[in-house]
């Protein structure tokens, strides 16, 4: 009889530690799981505050990014626009990070074209240094080349001066000289076969001016022309007729010839006789006589009529 009392009495007894062993069991699981769920925000809390900072990084080095391709300075129009496209991508990716604040996936990409896009700018860089590099040296060898071509052109005309110091020298040395220049006015009798000399402007006819031409080696040989250039007494030019027949140039100028004498000069001494006349009667006074060739006044003499 005591047994079966005793008997339930321990299965209540094992019944409540059961129940106590469950609720510290249950108790222990609860307390576990709110540990492990709070660790687990705590760890997703760490993660967004992570991708946040480094979307923030991100947008600055892109916005450190963009004023550094500002400051690219090119004179090549197809090297400044691949520029203006990077830096207006530049902007559509501060847009994207302001955009995907919490998308780590999103902010890693971001990470790596700034990452692309900064390569891409040091190579700018580089080129751009090449670039003004060679300018340089460019600028330099055309100062150069420029300094020589002053250099040439100073010597060329050096040259040129001399060349045409020369000519002068040569065309100076080359006019004929002219001396024994006599003038004499003549008439004719019997006929006007025979000439004589006068003093006498009422009986003269013509103007005889013999004359010779001295030796030159350098003027050129073959024919010359000599013109006679007669000034009357009141200072007219003496010519048969006013027209282009009758006109020579001398020492820079035009006038009329009152008679002239094709000779063949052969670089030696040779003497020409020339006669000449004109539309009037011949006045008293002076007559000038110059003597002409090669266009310059080379020999002068003068004639006194009564």
């Amino acid at each position: 009889m005591s047994e079966e009392k005793e008997n339930p009495r321990r299965r209540g007894v094992v019944i409540l530690w059961s129940i106590i062993v469950l609720l510290l069991a249950s108790n222990g699981v609860t307390i576990w799981l709110w540990k492990t769920g709070k660790n687990e925000i705590i760890k997703e809390r760490i993660v967004k505050e992570q991708i946040i900072v480094e979307r923030d990084n991100v947008q600055a080095d892109l916005v450190t990014l963009k004023s550094d391709y500002e400051h690219l300075q090119v004179k090549d129009a197809a090297m400044q626009k691949e520029i203006d496209e990077k830096k207006a991508r530049i902007d559509e990716l501060i847009k994207e990070a302001k955009k995907h604040k919490g998308d780590a996936y999103v902010i890693a990409q971001l990470r790596k074209e700034t990452e692309t896009l900064r390569v891409i700018m040091k190579g700018f860089v580089r080129t751009i240094d090449s670039l003004n590099t060679l300018n340089i040296n460019l600028a330099t060898e055309k100062k150069k080349v420029l300094k020589q071509l002053d250099v040439e052109k100073e010597k060329q005309n050096v040259l040129i001066k001399e060349k045409d110091e020369l000519k002068t020298t040569i065309a100076k040395g080359s006019v004929l000289s002219c001396f024994n220049v006599i003038a004499k006015a003549v008439s004719y009798k019997r006929g006007g076969k025979k000439e004589s000399e006068t003093t006498k402007a009422k009986k003269a006819e013509k103007i005889k001016v013999s004359f010779t031409l001295g030796e030159n080696k350098i003027a050129k040989a073959g024919e010359k022309t000599v013109y006679i250039r007669i000034m009357t007494p009141d200072g007219k030019e003496m010519a048969k007729s006013y027209d282009d027949n009758y006109r020579f140039t001398f020492n820079k100028s035009s006038g009329y010839f009152a008679g002239k004498e094709t000779l063949n000069y052969a670089n030696v001494e040779i003497t020409g006789v020339t006669y000449c006349e004109g539309q009037d009667e011949f006045v008293p006074g002076k007559y000038v006589v110059e003597v002409a060739c090669d266009g310059v006044v080379i020999g002068s003499s003068s004639l006194k009529l009564d």
